[in-house]
């Protein structure tokens, strides 16, 4: 009985062989997500500007630079604190079952998390662009990887389970 390729979030089946279609999905993902950061990037630079009108026209300048600084040492830090994730992750990938799993999980939290989050945007406005600079690196390098753990899981599955059981 021929082995059967498990699918994956987002890649199907195209993981097996990267082919084209396997290309094409993850250059999509990497243009949704570069138009996601663009909107969260606006955001948070529109939220800060409310609040820099806040503080005295002397203090904003230095303001402004502490938060330059921030954003720019903010971006490598979030690219390597995704990174070392990913290098972890890769110790120990999931199989297409507990990725599945896992892929649920994570989008149930997302939501209360999205309501609760609301509120921290406030208190977060004086470090939002530090805080999207972070996210920039660390989506840069959750996107640049050669592949994913979800990829390597479902390899080693197939390798354990070569009848598809």
């Amino acid at each position: 009985m021929p082995a059967r390729i498990p699918s994956l979030n987002g890649l199907g089946t195209s993981w097996y062989e990267r082919g084209t279609g396997y290309w094409l999905r993850r250059v999509r993902l990497a243009v949704l997500m570069v138009a996601v950061l663009a909107f969260l990037c606006f955001a948070a630079v529109e939220l800060y500007e409310g609040f820099r009108t806040v503080l005295p026209s002397s203090v904003r300048p230095v303001w402004d630079w502490a938060q330059v600084a921030g954003a720019v040492a903010a971006l490598p830090w979030g690219w390597v604190v995704q990174r070392r994730q990913h290098r972890r992750q890769l110790l120990d990938p999931p199989e297409p079952d507990e990725f599945r799993g896992r892929k649920r999980a994570e989008v149930r939290r997302s939501g209360a998390l999205a309501y609760g989050g609301r509120g921290l945007l406030v208190l977060a406005a004086p470090v939002l662009p530090a805080l999207a600079g972070f996210a920039v690196g660390w989506s840069a390098g959750m996107l640049t990887v050669r592949e994913y753990p979800s990829e390597v899981g479902a390899r080693r599955w197939l390798e354990a389970h070569p009848t598809g059981t």
